[in-house]
């Protein structure tokens, strides 16, 4: 399917903008260009309203609780912010956040997990863990219902799954918007859509290497077959407890599209509940692109609405 004439447009105004490409900046440049596509683009009438919104903190790390205006018990989604686990913030998707608690009438809590470079892996991971027990301890003061559910997008999302990997049943679903699943593999649709559609190989390879440790012989460089990094080389039969049901979204041009299908059929093979969805003419990030894309905002329309079945079956 053709690119969306939307995500064109606003590609062609990224390409067209002041800051340099990711992988030839430093992550603050790279940290202000995403502000600046994002929070600084919200107004008070675009904002999406929800019941309450409250500062926290979880596990030592400044999170986010959005409720919405429904009466409980609710679910609670553990939501993970994407950005290639050196850049994002509960700032960069608290429209995001909005959306899935107004849209699918869920408790959402966004955890602010540790960045790399300033902290490589597993930093994040240790994080999204202790951020998902704890609200498994509290699940009476989050939503009060009985489901607990953790997601995130690209980076978060391989941390939400990580995380369902990790803690077994004590996850009752995940959502994986287009997750990173491999990081160090190399799949068809990263050669497809290598340059020109939002993500780029080598942002990709600019983001591994701030998380993982760049020198191959650096003492802390990560082992490329570890599952916490990469779940998709997870032994699935030694999860402790049944793996949650998940949710699998990917978009067409995207490198990390065939990955995210490959753990979904990975999940599927293992007997896990899997709903996956491919969203064509999109672009890894959509979920933040509907204002310029009405095929993107209708695709996030349809996740926000799977979100709630998922979370309620």
């Amino acid at each position: 399917m053709p690119l969306d004439p939307g995500i064109a447009s606003l590609l062609q105004l990224i390409d067209g903008s002041p800051y340099p490409p990711m992988s030839e900046g430093t992550p603050d440049d790279a940290r202000r260009a995403l502000r600046s596509m994002t929070v600084d683009l919200v107004t008070p009438e675009t904002r999406v309203p929800v019941g309450s919104v409250e500062e926290t903190e979880v596990a030592g790390r400044p999170a986010r609780l959005y409720r919405p205006v429904d009466d409980g018990p609710l679910p609670t989604l553990v939501y993970l912010h994407g950005g290639g686990f050196v850049i994002g913030d509960l700032d960069t998707h608290d429209q995001t956040c909005r959306r899935l608690c107004a849209g699918a009438a869920v408790v959402v809590l966004a955890i602010d997990y540790r960045l790399a470079p300033e902290a490589r892996f597993p930093a994040a991971v240790d994080d999204a863990l202790a951020a998902v027990r704890w609200a498994d301890e509290h699940r009476g003061e989050l939503g009060g219902g009985e489901v607990l559910a953790v997601g995130g997008d690209s980076a978060g999302g391989n941390l939400a799954a990580v995380a369902a990997l990790e803690l077994g049943s004590r996850v009752d679903a995940q959502v994986l918007l287009y997750p990173a699943t491999h990081m160090t593999g190399d799949y068809p649709s990263r050669t497809e859509n290598a340059e020109g559609y939002f993500l780029d190989l080598a942002t990709m390879g600019w983001f591994g290497g701030h998380y993982l440790g760049h020198d191959a012989d650096r003492a802390d460089r990560a082992d490329r077959a570890d599952p916490r990094h990469s779940p998709l080389l997870a032994d699935l039969a030694a999860v402790d407890g049944d793996l949650a049901p998940a949710l699998v979204v990917t978009v067409e041009y995207d490198p990390l599209r065939d990955e995210g299908e490959a753990y979904a059929a990975l999940l599927e093979r293992a007997g896990v509940p899997v709903e996956t969805v491919r969203y064509d003419g999109l672009v890894h990030g959509f979920i933040d692109m509907g204002p310029m894309s009405p095929a993107a905002a209708a695709a996030l329309d349809d996740v926000v609405e799977r979100v709630g079945r998922l979370l309620r079956r």
